[in-house]
């Protein structure tokens, strides 16, 4: 979302070197699920981890020519290229190879979080024959396995100074969605009370008072039976957090949230502390919470909004996210096998309203190319359906010049989000397991300030949208009460007030859901005039004239 800054918990403040290699693109034909890149014969199909070693196997449609007839295994970190990194394993070669090395968990050697490639040994030279491939099943070294917290997909974005007044019980809230800015959780040895982490062979400090008030926190959601998502973004301004702020994003351009480091060695080594000390805290297990869902950044395809890099190039800032996603998702479910990590990017699929930002529908599909061709993981996918424009108050009845009805459609909002989840349904788009991906819709919201029954009407229609769908697993309302900023651009998103009064929204959003559901959908049928179940059933999309600007 746009034209606002997210705001962050009370408890927080508000606030690569261009020698990264860019990819190769799908080769025609391939299988999605293992491309092998132009120009190299060989591949490797898997690096998993057995005990405490990491298994890889390699295939190759023809040997390659070499020096000594071997195959060498390299270890690279993620802001290495090539035959950089270090030689962990080789074997003869062949057409089909198994190899394996020592995991080396927790040490300063860890593979967990590298990428791997196959070399040969070509007139004296090393020379890269395979693609990158990472390690898929981070889980199977997880301490923990916590039940997860699914119970429903009524969510929302809290006030956290409300919530302890039992409106989100009285709501039948099942989930909220939160913020973490990893860059002010950042601490060192010497700060008072400041929380010690040992990981691959270093030490790692942690903000003492913050943590201990996100613990609070996040113990008191869970206590109310609320499952609990956390987007986590990386705001520059933490004294102790700035190797996390990649090189390409500082150039002193403002934004809430800058792209990680990735690009060098203290920046990635942080970068994996802070994904196994977030996974095991809140894992449930400790008596600080339990995080069920992760979200990696905000809108990332929205560069100059939310994951700021210099670079204008599309398929570096992908690469960039890439990397990070990977590092976290396999530093926190060597945690907790259980927690979901997911990527996050905005409605604009085919437009772009900001000439900073990357088309929706490039972004994901760059980001699956290289899922697929490093190694496919349980990735799931935030997405923000919102009204174009944002303060359109017809959730059921968008401008037909932004609401379309196939793949072209300049937006994808809660009207036409079955586009989206057809698209998800593709085989290149489907997990290690073969199944659709988690989608959860992590932010939403309508606006009441062209008429509080809009508000309603939208509400119901994009809830009851979102529970007609399987593959939707989190509906989070954006938010709990009005923010006077949003509002200056016709953004009363709340169910409350600047005042702290329940709007109408709120009685219809609290029987959505529950055995009252039937009047809220009455109210809502009221409003737009017609049956809300008929229209959702039949998918009717109706649409009107203009661009759908309210005076």
């Amino acid at each position: 979302m746009r034209n606002r800054r997210k705001k962050f918990m009370t408890i927080i403040a508000v606030a690569v070197s261009v020698a990264l290699a860019l990819g190769i693109g799908p080769v025609a034909g391939e299988n999605p699920q293992c491309v092998r890149a132009a120009g190299r014969p060989v591949a490797i199909d898997s690096c998993l981890i057995s005990g405490t070693d990491v298994e890889c196997q390699i295939s190759a449609s023809s040997v390659p020519s070499s020096d000594d007839g071997k195959y060498y295994i390299y270890a690279d970190e993620v802001y290495l290229d090539g035959t950089t990194g270090d030689i962990v394993a080789s074997a003869k070669a062949g057409t089909s190879v198994s190899v394996s090395f020592p995991l080396e968990y927790d040490t300063g050697k860890s593979n967990l979080s590298r990428k791997f490639l196959v070399a040969i040994k070509k007139n004296g030279q090393m020379q890269q024959v395979s693609n990158e491939h990472y390690i898929t099943n981070p889980q199977a070294l997880a301490a923990y396995s916590s039940a997860r917290m699914d119970r429903g997909i009524k969510g929302i974005l809290p006030d956290i100074t409300r919530v302890s007044e039992g409106q989100l019980q009285d709501l039948g809230i099942a989930q909220v969605v939160y913020n973490m800015d990893i860059n002010e959780i950042c601490s060192v040895q010497s700060a008072p009370g400041a929380i010690a982490f040992d990981y691959n062979g270093q030490t790692y400090y942690f903000d003492g008072d913050l943590i201990g008030r996100y613990d609070s926190t996040i113990l008191g959601l869970n206590r109310n039976g609320l499952q609990v998502t956390m987007v986590l973004l990386n705001g520059g301004t933490g004294l102790y957090g700035q190797d996390l702020i990649h090189p390409l994003a500082q150039d002193g351009f403002e934004c809430p949230s800058y792209a990680l480091n990735v690009a060098d060695e203290a920046g990635c080594n942080h970068i994996k502390a802070i994904g196994a000390f977030l996974g095991q805290r809140y894992s449930g297990q400790l008596g600080c919470g339990q995080v069920d869902n992760w979200i990696i950044g905000n809108e990332v395809n929205a560069r100059t909004s939310w994951w700021y890099t210099s670079s204008t190039s599309l398929d570096l800032n992908v690469n960039i996210y890439v990397k990070a996603f990977r590092i976290l998702y396999n530093e926190i479910k060597g945690m907790n096998a259980n927690a979901r990590i997911y990527n996050s990017i905005d409605q604009e699929w085919n437009r772009k309203s900001n000439p900073g930002s990357f088309l929706a529908k490039e972004y994901l599909d760059q980001f699956n190319y290289y899922m697929n061709r490093e190694g496919n993981i349980d990735w799931d996918l935030s997405y923000h359906p919102y009204n174009s424009p944002l303060y359109d108050p017809y959730a059921w009845n968008g401008p037909a010049v932004w609401v379309g009805k196939n793949l072209t459609t300049p937006y994808i909002t809660m009207q036409n989000i079955d586009i989206l989840i057809d698209y998800m349904h593709q085989n290149k788009f489907l997990s290690p397991d073969g199944e659709v991906r988690s989608i959860s819709i992590a932010e939403i919201g309508y606006t009441s300030s062209f008429g509080d029954e809009n508000q309603e009407a939208s509400i119901a229609y994009g809830y009851l949208k979102a529970a007609s769908l399987p593959d939707v697993d989190a509906f989070m309302l954006f938010r709990q009460t009005d923010e006077p900023e949003e509002m200056e651009s016709h953004l009363a998103l709340g169910l409350y007030d600047v005042e702290g009064n329940k709007k109408p929204a709120y009685e219809i959003y609290k029987k959505l859901g529950t055995a009252d559901e039937a009047e809220a959908k009455a109210r809502a049928s009221e409003i737009i005039g017609m049956d809300i179940d008929e229209m959702i059933r039949e998918n009717i999309v109706w649409t009107r004239s203009g661009n759908g600007v309210v005076q």
